[in-house]
């Protein structure tokens, strides 16, 4: 078994490779002028291969996939096990009018066409229960972080009230606070589009204690923004946010920072500066169950 790792996800893949003590080797990527994508693998390659990669940015990044996973069987590989931390196109689970394309089925059979084994962390799932009905193969594995995030929050407070952005965030926010004895709460939330969102706070006093707004992605940032100008309109001073994937697009980042949030913080799922909540043991404590 080695560790094949894309290099926009080297550092965290490095780290698996040591928690698993398996040699790593980086793709070859080269992106042509055109937008074109050149991939380069090792000549020989073992049986199993660990392909790491993160799906953000996904368009280029599955294209990426397709060509590194048909060219290791081409070269001998028998068992292709993709860690992607990040997992995208999965929000679009039905068709809310006829003609729109379903993404997360697609997408879905197109890694499990790929793949004999996928792992992913916190995946953005709606309607369906199991991540095997999104990528049907035997292990597609769903993680959660919430134990890693738990245990960096009780580093950083003694007490601290969580507050879940909407009711999607109730049970994993709730799972988290469960875990270090806090408090939390759950906001609701209707989205009008891409950059708006409208949201109420829960009935409760906000006021003389860290708030964490917790969320599983992070990619305009309003809900994040949105969140911390009611926090402070209810009397709240000391906001800050943990999310677990930080896609930050455009000028997400500094929104957020700018809405009042003192400090974000995400998981290394995506290499961002405000990645300090490793994942390496829990994923190979995942790869070591599927091995």
């Amino acid at each position: 078994m080695i560790i094949l790792a894309f290099p926009d996800y080297l550092s965290q893949a490095q780290r698996l490779a040591n928690r698993l003590n398996k040699p790593l080797i980086e793709v070859t990527l080269h992106n042509f002028p055109d937008g074109e994508s050149f991939i380069r693998l090792p000549p020989s390659l073992p049986e199993h291969l660990i392909i790491c990669l993160s799906l953000n940015q996904p368009n280029d990044k599955l294209i990426e996939l397709l060509l590194c996973a048909t060219t290791a069987r081409e070269l001998g590989a028998k068992r292709l096990t993709l860690v992607t931390p990040y997992l995208s196109y999965m929000r679009q689970d039905t068709a809310n009018q006829p003609g729109e394309a379903i993404s997360q089925r697609i997408i879905g059979k197109l890694l499990a066409d790929l793949f004999d084994d996928v792992v992913t962390v916190d995946p953005h799932l709606h309607r369906i229960s199991s991540l095997t009905q999104a990528i049907p193969i035997k292990n597609a594995v769903s993680l959660t972080a919430a134990s890693e995030i738990s245990g960096f929050l009780k580093q950083q407070f003694s007490h601290a009230l969580l507050l879940g952005p909407d009711s999607e965030s109730d049970q994993w926010v709730g799972a988290i606070a469960g875990n270090i004895g806090f408090d939390y709460a759950i906001a609701a939330k209707h989205r009008l589009g891409d950059q708006q969102v409208e949201m109420t706070l829960p009935d409760k006093d906000f006021s003389n204690k860290p708030v964490v707004i917790i969320d599983d992605v992070a990619s305009t940032g309003r809900t994040l923004a949105k969140a911390a100008e009611l926090l402070q309109a209810a009397g709240c001073k000391n906001i800050y946010a943990l999310v677990t994937h930080a896609l930050f697009c455009g000028d997400a980042y500094d929104h957020i920072l700018k809405s009042g949030i003192k400090t974000i913080w995400s998981t290394d799922s995506i290499d961002h500066p405000s990645s300090c909540i490793r994942l390496d043991t829990l994923l190979a404590n995942a790869i070591r169950a599927i091995s």
